[in-house]
């Protein structure tokens, strides 16, 4: 963690009274342009955290269309961005600002999916974990800050090119490459099968078919390490749990997703935001059996069938079923008090 004087070359967040947030990397001589006129980086650097700085006025012409002027002729606002004088607060961006900010090239996850996954995944100090899927960096981000400089993460990316944007994103964050990331370019199976048996506390995965590298991350975790899959979409999410429970050496895998409010709070006007965060994706947890003991499962009822296809049926299988589901649908004796207070009420009506 940085503290002192802001320095050339660090990322700061610049926040003004109306809490617009404006993230920019500091470098000598710089600007950071605003609707507000422009924030002078020399103003800035050598300064501490929670500053105020102050814009100062643009030239005109900067703001207007080289190469159209005519354009902006009736755009008398175009004029008043120039104009200064309008403060911002400065600090470093934390981590989830960070993450939101920085350059990507695949769509990262959110802060409040990473912070369940470094949660629920048990991700701590000093410990080996494997990812897949680097993506813009944002997930790997915070693996390297939750395991430390004492664990090590290991990341296998698929498209070299993300695998760079990951490492740039990465090195800008903590001022340098991470000495203990070990990051590769390559399919999860190739790059997974040079790896040591049971060498990895902790797996997370974030890809498109997470259930086809179930044998490869059973082989290379540790007996009860934490595997976490990242899964957007609800088939995926099935086929995941199906794949898990198939395999027989993983637990009963557990699963959610998390959305996001924001509230307002102004003396007596407390609310919810007009906006939220919704579904984002699904995170699926489970933990690996050692090896020799099968996972212990829950027992399904005999009359409770969720595999069969209704379509795939005969038709007297389909009425076979239908008539098992009437059945259990709901008792004569509940009926007969239903249909009571129902005709009680239909007389009422009229009274």
């Amino acid at each position: 963690m940085r503290r002192g004087a802001l320095q050339a070359g660090e990322k700061v967040q610049f926040t003004d009274r109306r809490s617009n947030k404006i993230t920019d990397q500091l470098v000598l001589g710089g600007v950071t342009q605003t609707s507000h006129g422009i924030i002078l980086h020399d103003d800035v650097i050598g300064r501490s955290e929670g500053s105020v700085v102050v814009t100062v006025s643009a030239k005109r012409e900067a703001q207007v269309n080289q190469i159209h002027p005519e354009r902006d002729a009736n755009k008398p606002w175009k004029g008043t961005r120039a104009i200064g004088g309008w403060e911002f607060a400065v600090m470093r961006p934390r981590l989830a600002d960070y993450v939101l900010s920085m350059p990507r090239g695949a769509q990262i996850m959110y802060p409040k999916d990473i912070a369940q996954v470094i949660q629920l995944g048990d991700i701590r100090s000093g410990m080996n974990v494997l990812e897949s899927g680097a993506g813009s960096g944002a997930m790997s981000i915070n693996l390297l800050d939750a395991v430390g400089e004492k664990g090590r993460l290991t990341t296998i990316e698929m498209r070299p090119e993300f695998a760079r944007v990951a490492e740039a994103n990465a090195t800008v964050y903590f001022g340098e490459r991470p000495s203990w990331w070990d990051l590769r370019a390559g399919d999860f199976d190739s790059v997974a099968a040079g790896l040591p048996e049971h060498s990895f506390d902790r797996i997370m995965l974030d890809m498109l078919d997470p259930w086809n590298r179930l044998e490869q991350a059973y082989r290379v975790i540790a007996p009860g390490g934490v595997l976490v899959a990242y899964i957007t979409t609800t088939t995926q999410l099935s086929r995941m749990a199906e794949a898990l429970r198939d395999a027989g050496c993983w637990t009963e895998p557990d699963i959610q997703e998390t959305l996001e409010r924001d509230w307002k709070a102004q003396g007596l006007a407390v609310r919810p935001d007009h906006q939220m965060i919704g579904h984002t994706g699904f995170l699926m947890v489970s933990r690996a059996m050692a090896p020799g003991f099968p996972a212990l499962r829950k027992r399904d009822r005999a009359t409770k069938d969720t595999v069969t296809d209704i379509d795939s049926m005969t038709d007297e299988e389909r009425a076979e079923q239908l008539e098992d589901l009437q059945l259990r649908d709901i008792s004569d004796r509940k009926l007969r008090k239903v249909l009571r207070d129902l005709d009680a009420q239909v007389e009422a009506i009229g009274k």
